[in-house]
């Protein structure tokens, strides 16, 4: 039986949620102004159903994204609220890790206008030095195409701390990632700079699946988190879009969900959670389901 490191599962989709406010292109970002203490009990609620680690909520919290809507001077104070809730919650469960999320440049999923990886590299570093010292794990999520992924891997391997990158796939063909190439060509650039783990994130289950039995063979420690959306659909990939574009899937209960990612671990990957719509019911059910196989979350 293994060791699995636990993830929790989606953090800006579940603080949008449970807001109850109307869908706008700040997603999360909008929550953690508004409704600050919501960050934290999201945290705690993963923690008391078997999380080990906490994803702290910065994935869209960038630079350029608030610069858009006139935040970007806010940008320090939103990633103490997000760094300070994952530790608390951290610290009140008395166990566990803060991963700090980086997610792309610009848009999800849309490679084709990121930034080139020596540009990327440089927009990254503020946001990198800042939440390296508070964290441990340095996150980088959803990335779509090599370049991004290099852009994002040369900027986060000087923060200090051991890296985790989530790329995402087709949703119909994991063998790929999003920007069409093979998801099997990234691995001269995953060699270059060696982050200590390779997930597939925020793509559908079966596609992860995909992805996951690539991985294996490359040589590193590897896991996935996958979405609940029927797709990432076309209306999400225009500008500014918002997360009522998205459509959640109906057939993905917990029971479904523990299915996927136990068969992940079966292939051999060691760090399991979800993403975007699945919530702790779902990471209850998988942290049940691990410790009845014999597995150890640590």
């Amino acid at each position: 039986m293994s060791n699995i490191t636990l993830l929790d599962g989606s953090i800006g989709q579940e603080l949008v949620k449970r807001s109850g406010d109307r869908a706008t292109p700040l997603w999360s970002t909008s929550v953690m102004i508004e409704k600050p203490g919501l960050v934290d009990r999201v945290h705690a609620d993963y923690f008391s159903v078997g999380a080990s680690v906490a994803t702290t909520n910065t994935y869209p919290v960038l630079y350029d994204r608030l610069k858009r809507v006139g935040l970007e001077d806010k940008r320090h104070a939103l990633w103490d609220i997000a760094l300070n809730a994952a530790k608390k919650a951290r610290d009140d469960h008395g166990s566990g890790r803060v991963a700090a999320s980086i997610g792309p440049l610009i848009a999800s999923y849309r490679p084709d206008i990121c930034p080139p990886a020596e540009e990327a590299e440089k927009l990254y570093s503020e946001i990198i030095s800042y939440l390296a010292p508070e964290c441990d794990v340095l996150l980088i999520e959803t990335m779509s195409s090599i370049d991004q992924a290099e852009g994002a891997l040369r900027a986060a391997i000087k923060g200090g701390k051991p890296v985790w990158i989530g790329l995402t796939v087709d949703d119909f063909d994991g063998r790929k990632l999003r920007s069409g190439e093979n998801l099997t060509d990234i691995k001269a650039t995953l060699d270059a700079y060696s982050p200590e783990a390779v997930l597939i994130n925020c793509s559908r289950p079966e596609a992860v699946s995909d992805g996951v039995n690539i991985l294996a063979d490359f040589g590193y420690q590897f896991g996935a988190y996958a979405n609940g959306f029927t797709k990432i659909s076309d209306g999400f990939l225009k500008d500014a879009p918002t997360v009522d574009a998205l459509e959640q899937r109906q057939d993905l209960s917990p029971e479904a969900y523990a299915n996927f990612a136990m068969d992940w671990v079966t292939a051999g990957a060691t760090i399991v959670g979800g993403c975007c719509e699945v919530g702790p019911d779902h990471i209850k059910e998988l942290a049940n389901r691990l410790r009845a196989a014999g597995h150890q979350i640590i």
